[in-house]
């Protein structure tokens, strides 16, 4: 649907964040951290109309599964047209990524994919939704979180161990990129 979308649903819905999909460069940017030759369980919160989620299943092995959480109704419509057996679509909140996973028997995620605004949740929301994250990856698991300004670094030190942030210029905004690994 590409970017009149976006603009209907910005004025539509408080929860979007963006009136244009993410460019492709910002989608390279984080699909690049996913990419694996084995199996990979990744979440995704807010994938709007599937601007990563869609090269994102032509990207990893064929044996992943990729759960989407979207909340927007025209962009869940879109989301459910996808016909790829690996994605499961979530109608809910990243709130509630720790039932959801345990709904599809998930004990960990790879990584974990966040295009929500994360300046719209209040604080406890977002410290509460940052530590389920964390909680919810593996290991050597990574949280990818792109975002329009440099406002969640903060908040994912506070978090994660290790924080590292690249800014995708070709973005319009330009894209913060975060990756953060590992427990404090």
């Amino acid at each position: 649907m590409g970017t009149l979308n976006y603009i209907k649903n910005f004025f539509r819905d408080k929860n979007v964040a963006s009136v244009t999909p993410s460019s492709k460069f910002t989608v390279n940017q984080v699909i690049r951290r996913v990419v694996t030759d084995r199996p990979v369980t990744v979440i995704e919160y807010g994938p709007g109309d599937g601007v990563i989620t869609k090269p994102l299943l032509k990207a990893i092995h064929k044996e992943s599964t990729l759960i989407v959480i979207e909340t927007n109704e025209d962009f869940i419509n879109q989301l459910n047209q996808i016909d790829d057996p690996r994605l499961k679509v979530y109608r809910d909140t990243a709130e509630k990524v720790d039932e959801i996973a345990t709904n599809e028997h998930i004990p960990k995620a790879d990584h974990i994919i966040s295009g929500i605004p994360f300046s719209f949740l209040e604080p406890d929301v977002r410290e509460e939704l940052l530590t389920k994250t964390l909680d919810l990856l593996g290991e050597d698991g990574t949280f990818i979180a792109y975002q329009t300004s440099k406002h969640l670094k903060p908040f994912l030190e506070k978090t994660f161990s290790d924080v590292k942030l690249e800014t995708e210029y070709r973005n319009i905004p330009p894209m913060c990129i975060y990756e953060a690994f590992g427990s404090k």
